[in-house]
């Protein structure tokens, strides 16, 4: 008889052992996700900021800006459909690459169309200027390149530009066919706060 009550209450405690576990997992389950106050992390009023700046895509010369990482395969048509660059582009208030630069285009673009030129982009403008020092805008989208404006997605950034969302407009200011370096007007409208 002993045998059998020693049974029961080992059985009983392993069954509210198991509902302790049930439920304390179920807390921490619970605690995965809630409501933040937006003050609580520096939110204020959400702005709208416009930023123009030129993107220098150097392809030619020794310290080029813009490599290929992946090349067309080579039966490829005019698109150069597959082909790859990484890109670590100057920023500069001006067209001229000696004018004063404000940040970097790092990321890469890819030709994805079989048709026309059209590119998948995916970069980050980090700033290296004033206030905005070490923020950075998240650019990806489609570019149509000969288009005359192509207009991409912000979907983001960091620093001053958490939250951000938005669009770039890109306008073609110079493009050297022999050496395939362009330089390219942005215009940028980003939602931060």
């Amino acid at each position: 008889m002993a045998t059998n009550s020693a049974f029961h209450f080992l059985t009983i405690f392993v069954f509210i052992s198991i509902i302790t576990i049930q439920v304390t997992y179920g807390d921490e389950e619970y605690e995965f996700i809630k409501a933040v106050d937006p003050t609580a992390i520096k939110m204020k009023e959400e702005k709208l900021s416009h930023f123009r700046f030129f993107w220098h895509d150097i392809l030619s010369g020794k310290t080029p800006t813009s490599i290929t990482v992946v090349p067309p395969p080579k039966n490829n048509s005019f698109t150069a459909f597959g082909l790859v660059n990484m890109i670590d582009n100057p920023l500069t208030l001006g067209p001229e690459l000696s004018s004063k630069m404000v940040g970097r285009a790092q990321g890469f673009y890819a030709s994805a169309s079989q048709e026309e030129i059209g590119l998948l982009m995916t970069m980050n403008f980090a700033f290296i200027q004033g206030k905005y020092y070490g923020s950075t805008i998240t650019v990806v989208g489609r570019n149509p390149a000969s288009n005359m404006v192509r207009e991409m997605p912000v979907i983001g950034g960091s620093g001053l530009f958490r939250y951000a969302r938005g669009y770039a407009l890109a306008t073609t200011y110079t493009f050297d066919p022999k050496s395939g370096d362009a330089v390219v007007e942005y215009n940028v409208y980003v939602m931060h706060y």
